[in-house]
């Protein structure tokens, strides 16, 4: 049984937390990188065509800034819109509060900043415009923003996720308990045994 719980608790782990990281990085291609904001030109629509077996297409942004900027609880650096034929598929705030960011020019301190601006899961044949637009962080100083389209390698399925979660527990808890069992038990207590005959057959006198 510790097998079969240990076997559970690994496929548990799989469908949890390896199927999602699977449908996002594993068998995806690029699809290209638009620039979307600078200095000189400010924030610029980009529209691109996009076919329905893109779907689904993750969306990312990447900014440059001067020196390292107070980026958490700072709220919205940018946000991002994407449409088609009049139709919304996707309004997005970007924090970049959990990016790690990269030195493109240690001279005048500038890094540079890579966050997800979320997923559109239906694509149609269609084109679609992205507009790119400042958010309310302040001391926040954009030089540069690129965006960024990547398709997933499938659609992630939300019934696995979960299933996964319940399925790592059970796992788990049968194995514990496996465990357990195996090495329990109350030992015997010599001291509970019937006495040793003394006299007469058998006896020890």
């Amino acid at each position: 049984m510790r097998v079969l719980f240990f076997l559970i608790f690994l496929g548990g782990l799989a469908a949890s937390v390896g199927y999602p990281w699977m449908t996002k990085n594993v068998g995806g291609h690029d699809i290209g990188t638009w620039h979307a904001y600078d200095n000189v030109k400010g924030y610029q629509p980009i529209e691109i065509p996009l076919k329905s077996s893109d779907a689904p297409v993750d969306v990312e942004i990447e900014i440059t800034t001067e020196g390292v900027p107070n980026l958490r609880g700072n709220g919205a650096v940018l946000t991002l819109v994407a449409d088609t034929g009049g139709r919304t598929v996707l309004a997005q705030p970007v924090t970049f509060e959990t990016s790690k960011p990269r030195d493109v020019n240690p001279q005048f301190g500038e890094k540079v900043y890579r966050d997800s601006a979320g997923t559109i899961a239906t694509v149609e044949d269609a084109t679609y415009r992205f507009v790119v637009g400042p958010g309310d962080a302040e001391g926040v100083t954009v030089k540069s923003a690129e965006l960024f389209l990547r398709t997933q390698s499938m659609a992630l399925d939300g019934r696995v996720q979960p299933i996964g979660f319940a399925l790592t527990a059970i796992g788990f808890i049968g194995f514990v308990l496996a465990m357990a069992r195996r090495g329990g038990g109350t030992p015997s207590n010599p001291n509970s045994q019937p006495p040793q005959r003394r006299w007469g057959r058998g006896g020890t006198g």
